[in-house]
């Protein structure tokens, strides 16, 4: 888990696909907050997102990797598929995750906020699940099967 316990920030920069969901899903069962970084973004906007989210490791893979190679900071990093052979032998079981609660984060997304500057909305544990819940009852379930595949990673139905 690299340290990652509840409300420790995990950047994820990177485009949508396997290496995203994993992401998402590995920072989430370690008990962690995922920060989304879209690598789409300009480098400018990426940089104030990373310094004010003030991630532990950032995940990121490709362009997302180009990115923050780009924009540089003293985050300490992993590239998704680098270390991929290596969770192979890791245990299927869940971590624990010690005095992990419905009010500890679950996410952190970034609004463009009214100032011009993107401003961090933080996403309770308790708020990602009525959402869940909420978005289950709303959409059928071949809507909500696209839904990752066709959303920003920045959005909050990718949260489904």
């Amino acid at each position: 888990a690299r340290g990652v316990a509840p409300d420790v920030r995990v950047a994820i920069c990177a485009e949508r696909g396997v290496e995203m969901l994993v992401a998402m899903l590995a920072t989430l069962k370690a008990g962690g907050c995922y920060v989304p970084l879209d690598p789409a973004y300009p480098g400018e906007r990426l940089a104030y997102m990373l310094a004010d989210s003030a991630p532990l490791v950032a995940l990121s893979v490709g362009a997302g990797r180009a990115a923050l190679d780009d924009i540089g900071g003293e985050v300490a990093r992993i590239d998704l598929r680098e270390q991929a052979a290596l969770w192979s032998g890791q245990a299927s079981a869940n971590p624990q995750r010690h005095g992990l609660t419905p009010v500890h984060l679950a996410y952190v997304i970034y609004t463009s906020g009214s100032t011009g500057a993107p401003k961090g909305v933080m996403i309770e544990q308790r708020n990602a699940v009525n959402f869940v819940h909420w978005a289950r009852d709303e959409f059928d379930a071949d809507t909500l099967a696209r839904t990752l595949a066709s959303t920003s990673l920045n959005f909050d139905l990718a949260m489904y």
